[in-house]
């Protein structure tokens, strides 16, 4: 099969490829002074990830194969600020801590921070109960480790020693769910810069290493890593890795309609890679997404207390329920898609802790209730609703 078959046929192109055309306009749109290594200035890469704020911006000189101008679409929902912090950290070759609770768009803001940086956000380690120390920093092709010995060539880099010895970023979701023996690993390499393979030490191969099996950081190198609120004192975080890090909190979106926006868009997006159209009504995402708010911050957007589920309401799970009912009615029909809202609600509320449909129904019994009461139709049609939640 062909890589261009292949690219077709994927279901998510990674976002060096689906933007590869605003990455290139970019790089040409911008020629400001870059730090070593950096495919685009920063300035670029805060607009790739926030966008031009509706504004077509234009290349001073023309460049073959770049159009002549274009829009740059936001990608990620949040405070600018943030997004900038996070660029002069990497900037300044400190280390990236993204930390929030799940569901926060923290992996979508380090893969874009990759692909803008580097051109790729493939260099990636997924941190877990059972990554290893080989993971994060190399192993070894066994096969020709005992065919030839300590090589280069039997090396098996790690995508933390790949992005180190390229000059790229190095990503690491859920650092704090790898062993915290397993995250010291780092410590070294984010301060000193360089990583040491001892097995090469007395051979004659390779002009990167300043010596035999010691390999520098070449300029561009960072680590951008990831944590989730909700795994604190799953693996503690050492305070010698703490201190090469800048944390930075990505917050649930702040903003109803830019989260409503967003749910729209991505389930949207996820339907029409089944050649279909979003048939989900705007006020049905948007009592979806009012309830996961409501239920997230524990207190209703009128001000009434709400129970706290045990699970994490994030955006992701709407996005999640909004292309399952899009799925719905272009399978099996539209009918009735706000009369499907409790059942799936109830699906996402449940994960962690069977009493959270208890809260779910004095969810009902109160904040959808009251709504009801005030006129709201929707809202009065949800609450007729209440018995597919059970008692």
């Amino acid at each position: 099969m062909s890589t261009q078959t292949t690219l077709e046929a994927a279901q998510i192109e990674p976002a060096e490829l689906r933007y590869a055309d605003e990455l290139a306009f970019l790089a040409a749109y911008d020629t400001g002074p870059r730090p070593p290594g950096w495919r685009l200035t920063p300035r670029a890469v805060v607009t790739f990830i926030v966008g031009s704020g509706g504004a077509g911006l234009r290349v001073a000189e023309p460049v073959d194969g770049v159009p002549a101008s274009m829009e740059i679409p936001a990608k990620f929902v949040g405070e600018r600020g943030l997004v900038e912090r996070s660029v002069v950290t990497l900037a300044g070759e400190r280390g990236l801590l993204l930390v929030g609770e799940p569901g926060t768009a923290k992996s979508m803001l380090s893969e874009l921070l990759a692909a803008a940086v580097s051109g790729t956000g493939a260099l990636t380690v997924q941190g877990t109960a059972g990554t290893t120390e080989e993971h994060l920093r190399y192993g070894w092709n066994y096969a020709l480790l005992l065919a030839k010995g300590p090589s280069r060539e039997a090396l098996a880099p790690s995508p933390v020693l790949t992005a180190l010895r390229s000059g790229r970023l190095a990503r690491v979701e859920e650092v704090t769910r790898c062993l915290p023996e397993v995250q010291d690993a780092l410590v070294s390499i984010l301060s000193d810069r360089r990583m040491a393979v001892p097995e090469l030490a007395g051979t004659a191969e390779g002009d990167d290493a300043a010596g035999e099996g010691l390999f520098l950081a070449r300029p561009g190198f960072n680590v951008i890593a990831t944590a989730n609120l909700r795994d604190r004192g799953v693996s503690e975080m050492s305070a010698a890795l703490k201190r090469r890090f800048n944390f930075e909190a990505v917050p649930p979106i702040a903003d109803l309609d830019a989260e409503v926006e967003l749910v729209r868009g991505q389930a949207g997006a996820a339907i029409a890679r089944h050649d279909r159209d979003l048939a989900v009504d705007d006020a049905v995402i948007e009592a979806l997404v009012t309830a996961f708010r409501d239920l997230r911050s524990g207190r209703s957007a009128e001000g009434w207390p709400v129970e706290r589920p045990t699970t994490v309401m994030s955006t992701a799970e709407a996005v999640g329920i909004t292309t399952s009912l899009g799925l719905q009615a272009a399978y099996l029909g539209a009918g009735d898609l706000l009369s499907l809202l409790p059942g799936y609600l109830l699906g996402t509320v449940r994960k962690d802790d069977p009493e959270d449909q208890g809260r779910l129904l004095a969810y009902w019994d109160s904040t959808v209730r009251h709504r009801a009461e005030d006129g709201a139709r929707l809202w009065k049609r949800l609450y007729e609703l209440r018995h597919v939640l059970g008692e």
